[in-house]
C-alpha cells in the first residue's frame, strides 16, 4: 500500500526551527560507522555493548556506567571464545558477584548472546561482518533475527545497541513512534511485523529522498515533533 508521506525537507525545517535552527540541529546528528569500520569492531566489543544496555533496562543507566568495569573484569572483557568456556556452577557464582548487579536471568543473557555471536561469526567470519554488511534498508530483519537468536534483545535493546555500536538504524523511540502513529503510518502493535515493515517502508523512502542515514533521520523527526 503506498502512502502519502510528509516531505522530509518539512520534517527538518520543523526540527531546525525547534532547536535554533540548522547549524544547531546538525550538531546534534548522530553519524553512524563506515561498513569498513564497523566489521573492524570486536565481536567482544558487541557483547559487552548487548549487555550493557540489558542490564540498563529497568535500571538506572548510571548504577550500570559505575560499575561496568567491575562487569569487564568479572567477563574476562567479555571475549567470546571465554564466555563459551565458563561452566554452570561459575555462571552461578558470577550471578551472585557483589561488584556486578546480581541477577542470574540477566548474567545468563551473556552466555546466549555469546552462543549467537559464535555461530554469526561461523556463518559470516565474525558477528561484526554480519552487522556491516546487514543493509539498512531492512534493518527490521536485523532486529528480528537479534530478537529470534539473542537472548532480551526484542523491544528498543537490540536497536539501541546496534546505534549505539555506530550500525545505521533508526529506533522507534516514542518521539518517532508517536510521530508515525499519528501520520497513521503505524497503525498497529509497535513490535508487530506490520509495524516495522511499515516503518522501515516510511524510512526507505526518506533515505532515498534526502540521502540521509537512518539513524539521523529518526533523530530528526524526534527532535521535530519534541521541544
Amino acid at each position: 500500500m503506498s502512502h502519502a508521506y510528509e516531505a522530509f525537507d518539512s520534517i527538518y525545517q520543523r526540527a531546525a526551527q525547534r532547536h535554533q535552527g540548522e547549524a544547531a540541529l546538525e550538531t546534534l546528528l548522530d553519524k553512524p560507522l563506515s561498513q569498513e569500520a564497523l566489521a573492524a569492531i570486536g565481536d567482544d566489543r558487541w557483547l559487552a555493548a548487548m549487555t550493557q544496555k540489558i542490564f540498563q533496562s529497568g535500571i538506572s543507566w548510571q548504577v550500570v556506567r559505575n560499575k561496568w568495569p567491575n562487569f569487564e573484569a568479572a567477563f574476562f572483557g567479555f571475549d567470546i571464545e571465554k564466555m563459551l568456556l565458563i561452566s554452570d556452577e561459575m555462571w552461578e557464582e558470577k550471578a551472585r558477584d557483589a561488584s556486578i548487579i546480581r541477577n542470574f536471568t540477566k548474567v545468563m543473557t551473556i552466555r546466549e548472546n555469546a552462543l549467537m555471536m559464535h555461530e554469526a561469526s561461523l556463518n559470516h567470519g565474525s558477528f561484526s561482518h554480519m552487522i556491516a554488511n546487514w543493509p539498512s534498508s531492512d534493518i527490521i530483519g536485523l532486529w528480528a533475527y537479534l530478537k529470534k537468536e539473542g537472548k532480551r534483545l526484542g523491544g528498543n535493546t537490540g536497536p539501541y545497541s546496534l546505534r549505539i555500536m555506530g550500525k545505521d538504524t533508526f529506533i522507534l523511540s516514542r518521539d518517532v513512534e508517536g510521530y508515525l502513529r499519528n501520520r497513521e503510518i503505524i497503525t498497529t502493535g509497535r513490535d508487530t511485523q506490520a509495524a516495522w515493515r511499515a516503518a522501515q517502508d516510511a524510512f526507505n523512502h526518506w533515505q532515498q529522498e534526502s540521502q540521509r542515514p537512518m539513524t539521523q533521520i529518526s533523530q530528526i523527526i524526534a527532535y521535530s515533533v519534541n521541544h
